[in-house]
């Protein structure tokens, strides 16, 4: 049980893996699909110039709710603007901050975009006259392009979307090759071997920004990490990885996952992960402290820690035998909460997979995990995920 310490030079063979065990995460595949090319980014340092260049042309103030003035223009239909305390001119909520507007006010956003410009004004001045909480915090932007980019409570505790990709750039440079960190490579599937070494480009990259968030993904995935061997001798090989993501206008909580996978395929899909950790953080009051004593200093740690211990508990469950017979096995998940088509289905995958039935720790969490990977349900397939986690976790 060792590092593999790789030098990653390009090669048309790259690492041969077995995507049959552990998880399947699509989060990041969700991502790839969902953003057109203009969130799209290329490096770690075109991405926070970005992102600090659009906070430094934003500034945050609190108003009272009752001194906004909805401003909807009779002649065209289309168009609403507000008026806040302090400025003479107009300025348009964007689609994200209209929507928070709604919400303040108990309006549906979806049917108040129905309406013509005055009836939604009506609605919305009504709404904001009578609102209970008194104090807004806004989020404007004024450079030219005047606009309102967030309405939030007074105690939203905001963090900056240029400070969370700081905060990855001390461990990941530029994210495309000058730290071990990087954009992810591709797993062939003819030959089931993922290489490291993939051009960064609109269609590879997994670095993104919109007008209301941004998320990365990144690995290290030319340091191959060995765990234990596959049923044919051939090394059991892991990379490490971890996505975060974050949005300065409340869109969403600050996030970091981490965890050990086995490949990257050309969508996106995270194949064969195991260790997966997640901090979040909602944008409360002492967002931005919980921020600087925690999650950046669980990223530091995670980027800079050795393997050594997931390789410890990879090693124990497979070491800890746990089943000698067809009842040890039945007895074994039963106790567990598993239904006895599960156990069967279980032992059967295993089996199948391994060339043998269940024996150890490690054998169980792969055939639950395989299961897991075949319920469309999502609820379903978290819970067998986290029963498998709980495994993993006693036996380490």
């Amino acid at each position: 049980m060792n590092t593999l310490t790789v030098n990653p030079q390009p090669a048309s063979s790259g690492f041969r893996v077995d995507v049959s065990r552990g998880e399947r995460i699509g989060r990041v595949s969700s991502e790839w699909f969902s953003r057109p090319d203009d969130e799209r980014y290329l490096s770690l340092t075109e991405l926070h110039d970005t992102v600090r260049r659009r906070a430094e042309r934003a500034h945050a103030r609190t108003v009272e709710s009752r001194a906004v003035r909805v401003d909807a223009n009779r002649d065209d239909a289309e168009r609403l603007s507000l008026i806040l305390p302090g400025r003479d001119e107009a300025i348009s909520p964007t689609h994200w901050s209209f929507g928070q507007l709604c919400s303040l006010v108990s309006a549906p956003a979806s049917y108040m975009r129905q309406l013509p410009a005055p009836l939604a004004g009506i609605n919305l001045q009504h709404g904001l006259l009578s609102h209970r909480a008194e104090l807004v915090k806004t989020l404007e932007r004024d450079d030219g392009r005047v606009e309102l980019r967030a309405v939030t409570g007074p105690d939203y505790g905001r963090i900056w979307d240029h400070e969370l990709v700081a905060a990855v750039m001390t461990i990941a440079g530029n994210g495309v090759g000058d730290t071990r960190w990087k954009v992810p490579g591709v797993l062939d599937w003819a030959t089931m071997m993922h290489n490291p070494c993939v051009d960064v480009t609109k269609d590879t990259t997994t670095l993104y920004a919109s007008d209301r968030d941004v998320f990365l993904f990144l690995v290290d995935d030319a340091h191959p990490i060995e765990a234990g061997r596959l049923p044919n001798g051939e090394p059991d090989l892991y990379f490490r990885g971890f996505y975060a993501w974050n949005s300065e206008v409340g869109s969403k909580t600050l996030g970091i996952a981490s965890f050990y996978l086995r490949a990257v395929c050309q969508n996106r899909n995270l194949w064969g992960v195991e260790g997966f950790e997640e901090i979040s953080i909602r944008h409360s009051k002492f967002a931005a402290q919980r921020f600087a004593h925690e999650a950046a200093p669980a990223l530091t740690s995670f980027g800079n820690s050795s393997p050594a211990p997931f390789i410890a508990g990879i090693k124990a469950a497979r070491e800890r035998i746990v089943a000698r017979d067809d009842e040890d096995r039945e007895s074994f998940l039963r106790k567990r909460g598993f239904s006895k088509p599960e156990t069967t289905k279980i032992i059967e995958t295993v089996l199948s997979e391994e060339g043998r039935k269940p024996e150890s720790i490690f054998d169980f969490v792969q055939g639950i995990t395989a299961l897991a990977r075949t319920k469309a349900n999502q609820d379903t397939r978290l819970d067998l995920e986290s029963k498998a986690k709980k495994l993993m976790e006693r036996a380490a």
